[in-house]
């Protein structure tokens, strides 16, 4: 019974955090003493080969996953730093203010280049695009758009065809979402241009990547903006349905990131897990053991660069920049 009782203690401020999420799983190791808490933003079935090789490395811990959108995991933290012991996340601004306000422990002799991590605290371990994703019936004769602007071409010359059927993240609640919105933004027009255009044809608007590319797959959505790549070409069932561009006018890629909370009371177990993480990356490129896209470099294959670890980063994390940049987005989409 006082066991029991303990681990009740253990969970309640994590069930108090968060009323549902996206996904929870417990990974026990054999001969498990601890329990590592991770909560990350990507989805379960990414990280489970990661987990369960960890768990047979360190069969003394079990690690508890728990899900959520990435500024639901900024708000979450932010209330309860103690609650977890990992925090994963492919919102990089956020992360990046999450660390450079106290929340991360520094882990030293990390073996990570100096453009893929932020002193010390935060670490890179994907670099993943936005990308354009399109169902395949709206595009019959395989003339698909390569750029913003073609993208753009091919929805005014059908607005019957594409109305309603456009999506893209709601910035608002999504972080991820709106980091690369800002990053669009600073990097050309053409974005405002184009959500005017998804606006006026009733764009759909979500949360998360996985919800859009399950509605493309269903045909309810023709087109969604801002996809992550990896997540739609994990999605290897529908593969004759769904055509992925990455937009050659200028790529959007972040990178995935981690950091050790401050406050965890398990910080070998934590530091361990990171190590692990940036260990199976760099692995021969099994999708069984890391079934997403590795880091690359701090340039994408056509010589662009990602999303930099900087303090830039949080330029729009400002509440006057922010509620600006919302304010313009929103008579943009929601006409």
């Amino acid at each position: 019974m006082r066991y029991v009782f303990c681990v009740m203690l253990w969970a309640w401020p994590i069930l108090a955090l968060a009323q549902e999420w996206e996904d929870e799983r417990l990974f026990e190791g054999v001969h498990a003493a601890r329990t590592l808490r991770v909560l990350s933003s990507t989805d379960t079935s990414f990280f489970e080969p990661v987990i369960d090789a960890f768990v047979r490395q360190n069969p003394d811990v079990s690690v508890a996953y728990y899900v959520n959108g990435t500024a639901r995991i900024n708000e979450i933290f932010r209330e309860a730093p103690e609650a977890f012991d990992v925090v994963i996340s492919s919102a990089m601004d956020l992360q990046l203010k999450l660390v450079n306000d106290g929340m991360a422990q520094r882990v030293s002799n990390m073996s990570q280049p100096d453009w893929a991590q932020w002193r010390e605290s935060l670490f890179a371990f994907t670099t993943e695009p936005a990308t354009i994703v399109m169902n395949r019936t709206a595009f019959p004769d395989g003339d698909m758009p390569g750029t913003r602007q073609e993208l753009i071409q091919a929805l005014r010359a059908r607005p019957d065809v594409f109305r309603g059927r456009v999506g893209t993240y709601d910035v608002r609640q999504s972080g991820l979402g709106y980091l690369f919105a800002t990053q669009d933004a600073r990097a050309s027009e053409t974005y405002w241009r184009l959500m005017e255009i998804m606006g006026g044809l009733d764009a759909q608007l979500y949360c998360c990547s996985g919800d859009m590319i399950d509605d493309l797959v269903t045909g309810d959505l023709l087109v969604a903006y801002n996809v992550l790549g990896s997540y739609a070409a994990a999605r290897v069932d529908v593969a004759q349905v769904l055509e992925i561009v990455s937009p050659s006018d200028f790529p959007t890629t972040m990178m995935r990131t981690a950091f050790v909370s401050a406050d965890t009371n398990v910080q070998k177990d934590a530091e361990a897990f990171v190590r692990h993480l940036l260990a199976v990356q760099t692995g021969p490129g099994d999708p069984d053991v890391f079934p997403l896209p590795s880091l690359q470099g701090s340039a994408d294959a056509a010589g662009q660069p990602v999303i930099s670890l900087e303090p830039a980063l949080m330029t729009y994390l400002d509440p006057l920049k922010r509620r600006t940049f919302i304010k313009e987005w929103s008579s943009a989409v929601i006409q």
